[in-house]
């Protein structure tokens, strides 16, 4: 039983330790990163063509940088109202980057890592593209 315990603080110590030795401003960029994410980060992001020195697309409002894109790809998803979105794709190329600047000071702790946890996101909305009459009529032949 006592090595049991030992065993538990030390792997608990041991886990402490570990998660203390990330950086302030890793866990500060961590935490502005997930509040850009939740929308709450104002931006300006804007593409421009490398070769024409011609700006492409200019974005702002409180958006979040594409989640899962492709290295060729790149999404932009903007917050506009209460329970509206705008999402723009946009294709990267070899002489098309872009910048993206946070336009007001955001708190963010560098000490604490921020979870979000959204239990409307476990149950889904289901849409049902069908009609009733099939699933109520009997197309078998048998009867």
């Amino acid at each position: 039983m006592k090595l049991r315990l030992i065993t538990a603080a030390t792997a608990m110590t041991m886990l402490l330790a570990a998660s203390s030795c990330e950086p302030a401003a890793n866990v500060a960029s961590r935490n502005l990163s997930t509040a850009a994410d939740n929308f709450e980060v104002p931006r300006r992001i804007t593409f421009y063509n490398g070769i024409t020195d011609q700006v492409v697309l200019v974005t702002e409002g409180f958006c979040s940088l594409g989640n899962n894109d492709t290295d060729r790809r790149m999404s932009v998803t903007c917050k506009t109202g209460k329970n509206t979105y705008l999402k723009n794709f946009l294709g990267l190329s070899d002489n098309v980057f872009f910048v993206s600047e946070q336009l007001e000071d955001v708190t963010a702790s560098e000490f604490h890592y921020r979870l979000v946890f959204r239990p409307q996101a476990m149950i889904s909305d289901i849409d049902f593209q069908g009609s009733a009459e099939e699933l109520t009529s009997n197309k078998n032949s048998d009867g």
